[in-house]
């Protein structure tokens, strides 16, 4: 745990960025220069790459200096803005001769040394305040802006396919439903936040990641391991956090061009800019795809597949974005977020069920950061988040050759306060209040269509010597379900030598869905939330390369159990909490950089148990792979790069009885990619280049041989 000061929601919007781990010799209780920035970071990270700096406040902490600079300190080459010293100082502790052996040479080093720019990330969703990535008492992994680009990502699960610990299917093509698993935890024991506003449909418990749109992507934070002591309800296996574009600096135009395989094509197209003390970002992106047939080849009662249609499933999304912001003071800073996608998607169904969907998903988010005193920030944040799903079937006999079948909608209001208070430099105290609306409404008729919840908790930070400590505990109150307390320990020590270990404890659970609840002829109001606790040890360090190479690696051992987990019960013909499932498993990363060369590896072993009582005791959990690995291999050559990824996954079944089984399978992705000039690039990808035929999803097909070309034009990224 590494603190840093002017906290906000986004810590890497106006927050801190921390250089690397202590180096052998340092005394344990020395701190880290942090530097603070208005416009986004890009760091380096488990996914990321070479970060840069922006207009900031400079924050210098190390032997008992505190510098906070009231001018900007850095700006980048990157960003297209010329070059500053740095300013003069108000020096706010002893040693002001420190200042200049601090500033002057790392501005220096940032500025002639492209190498020298590698910042260590800082993430905000572990402890909801900002600390650096690799002395987080948590697994934490940051997907930034251009690791996105340099991946070629179409999508939001391409993104998190092979992470550590990170399981994904998908029910077809582009655009099918989608399915993330981090640790083995449901698909629903997931917080999935953009821009701090929590999305995601409150009669399934589900989130369409799928639907979001990439290009409008700034960072993704993933943060595995129960959260609910801060976050809440189904925060079991973890968080996952989406950064839309934030803007800043010079305004600067942007767009992308692709296409390939399956008549894909896609446009994106975004300005960004703002003042001295302002910000903003407009982005906008249109998909579309002939696809592929989603069923593979017949039909299965309840299966997803109905009925067997020989036709391409195809799929388009538009999406938008508006984001700014403006710092009204050096005490006030106010902030307002737009995210709205429209989907239609063809898929094989039945006239009960249809065979093509129209979503939309809108998210609406504001806050205030007000600093009235210096140890004392107050976060008000307000949000809304909801979606519109409707059902059609194909019918020539009606009216426009379709005929309207169901709609589901969901709208999710959001307020919190959050006080966060510097005890000491070494000490930070965070108090706060949650509250949420659920609203459902649609074709199904609910005997309830609204709840509220009302959540309160606490968090310690604190670092003594080598010694980080995190504290939190929360209480979460709903009317039909009462209250539910859950909390989180965790405790790592910092060698000299830069290797940190840290173990961990902590409770979760899960509120039961509208469809739990209220579904006819299928919910049970009586039923209680699923209850979780884990256990977590992890050690993480740098590679011991040498001079010439730089890496980090990173291994977290853990358990957890859930009990309480909702099944359908046959007795009763109803939903009941009958289940019961016991998660191991080991995940171990890599990064590792030498020259022009890059190199990443994700393994994570998995052994997801079903404990429940009867037949299915010992059984896998389904759609749980039990192995994965990830390598990622690039190389570097002035304007040339070329690299490619080797997914791995082991056998996984479809059901609880684990009589559908569905093979392992391995898949190559190549890539390249050519600076024709300072801003416009050329990017080409072959996905499944062995072209394997293969399943995350019974009698689902999934995409074979594809090729895609990309063009992207945006000054000031050479």
């Amino acid at each position: 745990m590494r603190h840093c000061e002017h906290r906000s929601w986004e810590g890497v919007a106006s927050g801190c960025s921390v250089r690397p781990a202590r180096k052998p010799g340092d005394r344990p209780g020395d701190r880290e220069p942090c530097l603070c920035h208005n416009g986004p970071l890009h760091p380096t990270g488990s996914r990321g790459a070479t970060t840069v700096l922006y207009p900031a406040r400079c924050l210098v902490r190390r032997g008992g200096v505190r510098v906070t600079p009231t001018t900007p300190f850095f700006q980048s080459r990157q960003a297209g803005v010329p070059d500053v010293p740095c300013p003069e100082s108000r020096i706010t502790m002893s040693h002001s001769w420190k200042l200049a052996a601090l500033c002057v040479p790392l501005a220096q080093s940032v500025l002639a040394d492209p190498s020298a720019t590698q910042l260590e990330p800082v993430v905000v969703t572990a402890t909801r305040t900002s600390e650096a990535a690799h002395t987080a008492l948590a697994a934490v992994t940051v997907i930034d802006r251009t690791e996105i680009e340099r991946r070629q990502a179409q999508s939001v699960p391409e993104l998190l396919r092979g992470l550590s610990g990170v399981s994904v299917t998908r029910n077809g093509g582009p655009g099918h439903q989608t399915s993330v698993f981090l640790r083995g935890t449901e698909s629903d024991h997931l917080v999935v936040l953009v821009d701090g506003v929590k999305i995601g449909s409150a009669t399934s418990g589900g989130t369409s990641l799928e639907h979001l749109p990439v290009e409008q992507i700034e960072r993704i934070e993933i943060v595995r391991g129960p959260r609910s002591s801060l976050y809440g309800s189904e925060a079991i296996g973890g968080v996952i956090q989406i950064f839309t574009r934030r803007g800043g600096g010079d305004w600067s135009p942007r767009l992308t061009l692709s296409g390939g395989s399956e008549h894909t094509a896609q446009i994106a197209a975004g300005l960004s800019g703002g003042g001295q003390n302002g910000w903003f970002d407009l982005g906008a992106s249109f998909e579309r795809s002939r696809g592929i047939d989603a069923c593979a080849g017949r039909a299965l009662p309840f299966a997803g597949c109905g009925v067997v249609q020989r036709d391409r499933d195809g799929y388009d999304n538009l999406g938008l974005t508006l984001r700014g912001g403006y710092r009204v003071s050096e005490r006030l800073e106010l902030e307002a977020n737009l995210l709205h996608t429209e989907g239609q998607l063809d898929f094989d169904g039945s006239a009960f069920a249809g065979n093509s969907s129209r979503s939309e998903q809108q998210i609406l988010g504001a806050k205030a950061i007000l600093k009235p005193l210096e140890p004392w920030t107050l976060t008000l944040s307000a949000g809304q988040s909801w979606d519109n799903t409707r059902v059609f079937f194909d019918d020539p006999n009606t009216a426009g050759g379709e005929r309207f079948v169901s709609r589901f909608a969901t709208t999710r209001d959001s307020l919190s306060l959050q006080n966060d208070w510097r005890i000491t430099e070494q000490q930070l105290a965070t108090v706060g209040v949650d509250y949420r609306e659920d609203r459902v409404s649609g074709t199904i008729d609910y005997s309830r269509d609204q709840r509220d919840a009302l959540g309160v908790f606490g968090e310690y930070q604190a670092q003594v010597g080598a010694v980080d400590l995190t504290l939190s505990l929360r209480h979460d109150d709903y009317a039909e379900l009462g209250g539910h307390g859950t909390g989180n320990v965790a405790l790592g020590y910092l060698f000299d030598s830069g290797l940190q270990v840290s173990l961990a404890y902590g409770t979760a659970f899960k509120a039961p869905s509208f469809n739990d609840l209220y579904y006819p002829n299928f919910g049970n109001p009586d039923l209680q939330p699923e209850r979780a606790q884990s256990w977590e040890v992890g050690i993480n360090g740098a590679l011991p390369l040498g001079a010439a190479l730089d890496g980090r690696w990173e291994i977290n051992l853990y358990q957890t159990e859930i009990d309480d987990l909702i099944g359908y019960d046959n007795q009763t013909w109803s939903a009941a909490n009958i289940q019961r499932a016991r998660l191991r498993g080991l995940e171990a990363s890599t990064e590792a950089t030498y020259g022009a060369w890059r190199l990443s590896t994700n393994l994570t072993l998995l052994d997801p148990e079903n404990r429940s009582a009867g037949a299915l005791s010992g059984k896998r959990l389904p759609r749980r792979a039990e192995q994965s690995l990830e390598i990622d291999l690039e190389r570097q050559f002035d304007r040339w790069s070329f690299g490619g990824t080797l997914f791995a996954n082991g056998r996984r079944y479809d059901d609880l009885a684990n009589r559908d089984r569905l093979g392992g399978y391995a898949l190559l992705d190549l890539r390249t990619e050519y600076r024709v000039t300072a801003d416009w690039r050329v990017q080409v990808r072959l996905d499944n280049a062995l072209d394997t035929d293969y399943q995350t999803a019974y009698l689902y097909n999934q995409l074979g041989r594809a090729l895609y070309f990309t063009l992207r034009y945006q000054p000031g990224t050479h």
